[in-house]
Formats: structure tokens, sequence, C-alpha cells
């Protein structure tokens, strides 16, 4: 299977690596020139996290950056979260 996001489908994208020479006139240079263009594969941020599943199983998925930030997906729960026992009768 290709390196793509589980949930999203985000995968792998075409684009143009630009290689760059020369000063910028506004440093005092004659300005860039474009010496090469060559194509290049844009890849997506990808983690392997655990996930709880529709059904309630815990799975582990290639999931990308974003749909775990924007809460695309529901993280396992490690351990309960700390709570402060109360005090029964002062």
């Amino acid at each position: 299977m290709a390196k793509q996001c589980e949930v999203c489908g985000k995968g792998p994208q075409m684009g143009n690596q630009v290689t760059i020479r020369g000063k910028k006139k506004y440093l005092g240079g004659v300005g860039t020139k474009i010496t090469g263009i060559t194509r290049r594969q844009f890849k997506p941020n990808l983690q392997r996290v655990h996930v709880t599943g529709k059904d309630g199983k815990n799975v582990t998925q290639l999931v990308c950056t974003q749909c775990i930030r924007g809460g695309g997906i529901r993280k396992v729960v490690q351990r309960a979260p700390f709570s402060v026992p109360q005090a029964a009768g002062k």
C-alpha cells in the first residue's frame, strides 16, 4: 500500500524543485536566474498513531498531522486521568 493517510487519503504529490543562483536586485545584484527545474515529490507528514476504531477496537494507523490536529481521529486513552480523592468527612 502507498504511503497515504488512512483518514483523508492524502498522498504524495509531484512538484518542481527550482534551482536559483545570483544576487537579488534589492541587495545590489543583477537579479536571480533559474538554472534548473527538476521534478520532485512532496510527501505528507504521516505519523503512526494508536487509534480507537468505530467498533471500539484499538488499531494502529498511518495518519497525517492535519487529521491529528484537526480532530479527525480519536486516540487511545493510555490511562485514566488523575483525580483528587474527595475527603469523606472533615
